[in-house]
C-alpha cells in the first residue's frame, strides 16, 4: 500500500470519510489519482478510462493538451465526444450488514458508496452514461444510465442514503436490473457478499449471457478478513438482530475456515463466469481502489464482444 504522505494523506479512507459531501469526496479521489498517474506507484500504467488519449500522427494539434504535456512530457488529445459512449449501472449492496464497521466512521457502506461515487464523477467526467441501482432485500433507488447537466447531482443524493434494509437479495435485485436494460454496458457490484452464493451465480452467469462485462468489488471489513478480536464479547447479527456471545480465540480458526471456503467458492464462480473480482478492504486508499480496477480492466483489455465503444487507453 501507498505510504501516506502530505499529497495523498487525504486518500486515506478515514481522513476521506470526514468529508460530508460524498461529491467532494469522490472528486479528491479523482484529482488525487489523476496527478499521480506520472507518479510512482502509476508510473507507465495505461489508464483505459481516460479523458485523453496519446497524440498520433494526423490529430489536430489544437486538442493538445498542453498542461498535461508539461506534467508527463508527453502528448495527449481530448477525445471527441462520440469516442465514449459507455453505458455502467452501479449496484450498490445497501442490506444492514454493509452498516459494520471497525471503525464507525468507516463503515462498509460509506466507502462502498464512496467508490462508486468516484466512478461515477471519473466516468461522467469523460463522457459516458452512469447509472445507480440501491438495493437490499428489494430495490431501494433506481437511476438508469445517463449523462446529462443535473444526473451526477442526482447520483450522490441516491448513494448517500444510508442502509435501509436487513435481508439481502442480491440476485434478485440483479434479475430486476437486467430485466430493465436493453442495451449491453457495464455493471459494477458492490457488496460484502456476505450471504449464500447460488443465485449469484445464476443472475452475474445472466448478466454475462447477454453480453454484458461485470465487475464485482467486495467490500469488507479488515476484521472480517482476519477476525482479529481479542477479547470476548457479544456480537449482533446485524441482518437478523439476533446476539451470540462469542469467545474469538475458540471461534477464529472455524471462522476463518468457513470464510475461506466461502471466498474460494466466489472466486470459482467470478472466474468461470469471466467476471472480474476485486476484494477491496475499507482501510484500502480510495485511489488504489480506483487503481486496481483500472489495471484489472487494463490487464483484461475489452471485451470480444464489444466495439469500440469499449474505453480507449492512454499512456
Amino acid at each position: 500500500m501507498k505510504r501516506a504522505t502530505p499529497a495523498n494523506r487525504f486518500l486515506e479512507p478515514t481522513a476521506l470519510m470526514r468529508i460530508r459531501s460524498l461529491e467532494l469526496r469522490a472528486r479528491i479521489v479523482v484529482e488525487g489519482f489523476r496527478n499521480g498517474l506520472h507518479r510512482s506507484p502509476y508510473h507507465g500504467f495505461s489508464a483505459e478510462f481516460s479523458e485523453y488519449r496519446q497524440y498520433v500522427p494526423g490529430d489536430d494539434i489544437r486538442h493538445v493538451d498542453w498542461r498535461v504535456y508539461a506534467r508527463s512530457d508527453r502528448y495527449y488529445v481530448k477525445k471527441y465526444e462520440d469516442e465514449t459512449n459507455l453505458r455502467c449501472q452501479l449496484l450498490v449492496d445497501g442490506s444492514r450488514s454493509m452498516a459494520y464497521g471497525s471503525n464507525p466512521e468507516l463503515t462498509k457502506h460509506r466507502y462502498a458508496a464512496t467508490l462508486a461515487a468516484t466512478l461515477a464523477y471519473f466516468l461522467t467526467g469523460q463522457g459516458d452514461a452512469v447509472g445507480v441501482t440501491r438495493f437490499d432485500d428489494h430495490i431501494r433507488d433506481y437511476l438508469p444510465p445517463r449523462n446529462r447537466p443535473g444526473h451526477l447531482r442526482r447520483l450522490m443524493l441516491s448513494l448517500e442514503q444510508e442502509p435501509e434494509g436487513r435481508a439481502t437479495d442480491i440476485g434478485a435485485a440483479i434479475e430486476r436490473v437486467a430485466q430493465m436494460h436493453d442495451r449491453r454496458g457495464l455493471f459494477i457490484l458492490f457488496s460484502d457478499l456476505l450471504a449464500p452464493l447460488g443465485e449469484l451465480k445464476r443472475e452475474l452467469g445472466l448478466l454475462r449471457a447477454r453480453g454484458n462485462e461485470v465487475v464485482v468489488f467486495r467490500v469488507l471489513d479488515r476484521r472480517e478478513l482476519d477476525f482479529d478480536f481479542n477479547d470476548s464479547a457479544r456480537f449482533t447479527d446485524l441482518e437478523s438482530g439476533r446476539d451470540h456471545f462469542i469467545d474469538p480465540g475458540r471461534a477464529r480458526a472455524d471462522y476463518l475456515e468457513r470464510f475461506h471456503a466461502h471466498e474460494i467458492e466466489l472466486r470459482q464462480i467470478c472466474q468461470q463466469g469471466g467476471i472480474e473480482l476485486i476484494v477491496t478492504p475499507t482501510d484500502l486508499s480510495l485511489d488504489l481502489a480506483l487503481y486496481d480496477f483500472l489495471s484489472s480492466r487494463s490487464r483484461r483489455g475489452p471485451d470480444p464482444g464489444r466495439s469500440r465503444a469499449n474505453l480507449r487507453r492512454a499512456k
